[in-house]
């Protein structure tokens, strides 16, 4: 391996099994809305433990039908972590509601079950309490979800866990005073999931999202909006239908369907999403062993979440080090070393300011957006890689 080769902070693992997959769809009568998409949305859902799942065009997407299937409209709340991608905050946006953020717990880097805690008890006096909850797993790692489904039943608020990074990771609930490993995506304590499929995550379609959930009429509609707000179900349909070419369109949704192609490559992707996971997880515990000297803060897992290492998140200790974090940055990227920063907190972007939010608002979050820096993880990382991101890293912080 040459020390001038790029390894970048993410990267999609395709095998012949997967190009086969793509082959055999590319040869069949259906590229597009045929069988291939109800058989990734049935492997997505049997590893979850949901009942129902629905593909679509991308996670956005997916976000953006599931809070419409909650009922989120103009005059509502939907509020999320600032610590996320901007679409787990657009999604509310896109329905006309409003938007607000709870600030990160500083070691999960999770929203703050504390601060939603004493955000929900105001905003109950004020007449500003949320419509929609969206937790976000941040880097593959659960939220709190047991202590969030306690609080949702308190206020009354839906609950849609962002799982963009979160495919393959598990919860462990208490049950009969023992820890189970449960799958996020099971929807025990939220409404629904999102998963992401780009291919930087856990496994890929190239683009694409799903939604999965555990109520039939919350299902019903997703399908619906997925596809214009169109539906074939006669029991669904008003007045009898004209034959049986008919369909109705019963509300406005939206082109968000995925193609069978992309549905083939998920379904062969889901075979190996246990081994893509477990390789993560070495390669974090690596990670975490032979970074343990340096002047970084490592990622914190909570006792009851295992995580499925979609990140491996790094925190400089600006105060002993020479080097600024806009420094070390850009000495990685010089070396070759592709890291990446996730995220820019969300209310400070420009956008978001024009709706009236500012520095300052959620502290928590802008330290560790002064801080963090994702170095490369993935499940086709070779040792050598891994060795290599490793001795730049102590290099660059020795300076």
């Amino acid at each position: 391996m040459s020390d001038s080769e790029w390894i970048p902070y993410g990267k999609q693992d395709i095998n012949q099994q997967d190009i086969d997959s793509v082959i055999e769809v590319l040869r069949s009568p259906w590229i597009t809305q045929g069988p291939a998409i109800e058989r990734f949305e049935a492997k997505v859902a049997n590893h979850c433990g949901a009942k129902y799942a629905v593909a679509v065009s991308s996670a956005t997407a997916a976000l953006h039908i599931a809070c419409l299937a909650a009922g989120l409209q103009p005059g509502d709340w939907l509020w999320t972590s600032p610590n996320t991608f901007v679409a787990s905050a657009n999604c509310g946006l896109y329905c006309g509601a409003q938007v607000d953020f709870v600030d990160i717990n500083p070691r999960t880097y999770n929203l703050s079950i504390a601060e939603l805690e004493r955000k929900l008890a105001q905003a109950e006096r004020t007449s500003r309490s949320p419509k929609v909850l969206i937790p976000v797993h941040m880097a593959g790692q659960s939220c709190e979800m047991e202590q969030i489904a306690a609080l949702s039943r308190k206020y009354g608020f839906k609950v849609i866990e962002d799982a963009s990074h979160g495919i393959g990771a598990q919860y462990q609930n208490k049950h009969q005073n023992k820890y189970q490993n449960q799958p996020v995506g099971d929807c025990r304590f939220s409404d629904m999931t999102v998963f992401s499929f780009h291919p930087v995550k856990i496994i890929t379609t190239g683009e694409g999202g799903m939604v999965v959930t555990n109520n039939p009429d919350l299902y019903e509609k997703l399908i619906r909006l997925r596809t214009h707000g169109i539906t074939r179900n006669q029991n669904l349909m008003v007045g009898d239908p004209h034959g049986t070419w008919y369909y109705q369109q019963l509300e406005l949704g939206y082109n968000y369907r995925i193609t069978d192609i992309q549905a083939a490559l998920g379904a062969s992707q889901m075979d190996r999403l246990t081994e893509f996971v477990q390789r993560r997880r070495d390669l974090a515990k690596r990670y975490d062993r032979l970074l343990k000297d340096l002047p970084i803060a490592l990622p914190w897992q909570h006792p009851d979440t295992l995580s499925s290492w979609h990140l491996y998140i790094i925190r400089l200790q600006l105060k002993q080090i020479s080097l600024s974090h806009s420094q070390v940055f850009d000495a990685l990227r010089s070396a070759q070393i592709g890291v990446n920063l996730h995220y820019i907190p969300v209310h400070i972007q420009p956008y978001y300011q024009n709706l009236g939010f500012k520095w300052g608002d959620f502290p928590a979050a802008e330290q560790y957006y002064r801080e963090a820096i994702s170095i490369p993880l993935f499940s086709g990382m070779s040792e050598a890689q891994q060795d290599r991101v490793i001795s730049t890293l102590t290099r660059i912080l020795s300076k």
